[in-house]
């Protein structure tokens, strides 16, 4: 499905069909009887819960025909939201239960309850942990690689006991046929999990690379050039990016998402550019050539590629030029001839990275026009200053709109202002492209 808009329909039609397929096939005749209707209530949101964190396992298998439509991004987003719903449907079920019927609280007593009571509690425990670690690991101070980890033991333990305690139960699932379905999804969440966990690590311990070069740039940023060993690279579209493990195993948890600020179409070398704001990236300056990468990519829908458009315009701040670097260095190279309006924004001139290749390359692309906009500017400064808002925009992007396409890359609270800008602006949503930086 090469469009977008019917692929990303069709994810969201079979994720709602096998969501709910275990509670509409679970109804089919014959039906047990005689519960109520709260107990059948707190039962189906047990299910539809249940559901909901099995497929979990493979929205976050980095599969390229889910992503695809989206963007990782928005997918890795979708994970942690809908996490929150079936965290509340599961946790509703057991409170329905002792709220209707507080016999059901003797199921509590751990000790003397029956098994399938027993996975349910350390079941919701794992549930309750992994949200609590998840929506507040930097309060709690959790180190990355720990937090990936416990997170991924959890969500084991989450689901897998929590499907023991559907069939212990066996209520609903006592024939065969109303089983195999509870099976299959059971299937597709650890075959999913062994994907990523094993077989996509042996793929890329089959194209290694070795470090070439760290070139430091403005703003304490770092460009990590890379080159294949013993095969011939890989070929990404430019804006995409990598998980990237350096001098380790890539089956250990350390791995980090970084964009390509290469050419896309030049496969004997790739080069990553990134930052140092944390423990991982504070670390790049120090990283010395020849040390071994591998890289799991190219994976984003952050690219010109996938539409036909009369125009471009890239609009970030920081670091989040690095996609439209790779964008700009491609389409130079590809000789391409449409207009390209670039809008960078940064705290002082002296944090511009890329100040060079960018002078360079609006030589190179005489279709290409760069706005700086620095919120502190020198004082002979003849440019743009302060944020980019409304009034600023309006400025620098086309008055004839029609066909062009806006990708947009940043901080948040900059992708926001700025979307929200380019709406009061008349461009529409379907015009509009943005990637996130916090994919972790």
């Amino acid at each position: 499905m090469k469009n977008p808009w019917v692929a990303g329909t069709f994810w969201v039609v079979l994720y709602l069909l096998i969501t709910l397929s275990p509670l509409l096939i679970l109804l089919i005749h014959p039906v047990p009887g005689g519960r109520g209707f709260w107990i059948e209530f707190s039962a189906a949101l047990g299910y539809v819960g249940l559901a909901m964190m099995m497929l979990q396992f493979a929205l976050t298998a980095r599969f390229d025909a889910i992503a695809a439509p989206y963007g990782i991004d928005i997918v890795l987003q979708y994970h942690r939201y809908i996490t929150q719903v079936a965290f509340a449907l599961i946790l509703a079920h057991p409170i329905i239960l002792f709220v209707r019927d507080a016999e059901y609280l003797q199921l509590l007593n751990f000790f003397e309850a029956p098994w399938r009571a027993r996975f349910a509690v350390i079941s919701t425990i794992s549930l309750i942990l992994l949200v609590v670690t998840s929506l507040w690991r930097q309060k709690l101070k959790l180190n990355y690689e720990v937090w990936r980890t416990s997170h991924g033991i959890l969500a084991v333990l989450a689901v897998g006991l929590g499907l023991a305690h559907a069939f212990g139960v066996n209520y609903y699932l006592a024939l065969p046929w109303k089983a195999l379905l509870w099976i299959l999804l059971a299937l597709l969440a650890f075959g999913s999990l062994i994907y990523v966990r094993l077989i996509k690590p042996w793929l890329m311990t089959q194209k290694p690379y070795r470090v070439e070069a760290v070139v430091p740039q403005r703003g304490d940023v770092y460009t990590l050039v890379l080159r294949p060993q013993g095969h011939e690279g890989i070929r990404f579209l430019p804006g995409q990016f990598a998980w990237l493990t350096l001098d380790r195993s890539p089956y250990r948890i350390q791995e980090h998402p970084f964009s390509f600020s290469s050419n896309g179409d030049r496969t004997d070398q790739v080069a990553l550019t990134i930052k140092a704001v944390g423990d991982f990236t504070n670390t790049i300056k120090d990283v010395q050539p020849g040390t071994k990468a591998f890289l799991d990519g190219p994976h984003g829908a952050f690219t010109p590629d996938r539409f036909d458009c009369s125009g471009l315009v890239l609009i970030a701040n920081g670091v989040g030029v690095t996609p439209m670097i790779s964008i700009l260095v491609t389409l130079a190279e590809r000789g391409d001839h449409r207009p390209i309006r670039l809008i960078y924004a940064n705290g002082s001139w002296e944090d511009v990275a890329f100040r060079e290749d960018l002078e360079y390359l609006n030589k190179r692309l005489d279709s290409l026009t760069v706005t700086h906009v620095i919120k502190d500017p020198p004082d002979d400064w003849p440019g743009e200053s302060g944020y980019v808002d409304k009034d600023l925009l309006a400025r620098h992007i086309p008055q004839n709109r029609e066909g062009w396409r806006y990708f947009l890359c940043g901080s948040p609270r900059f992708l926001d202002e700025a979307e929200k800008a380019l709406h009061d602006l008349g461009v529409p949503a379907k015009a509009i492209h943005m990637e996130h930086f916090n994919l972790v």
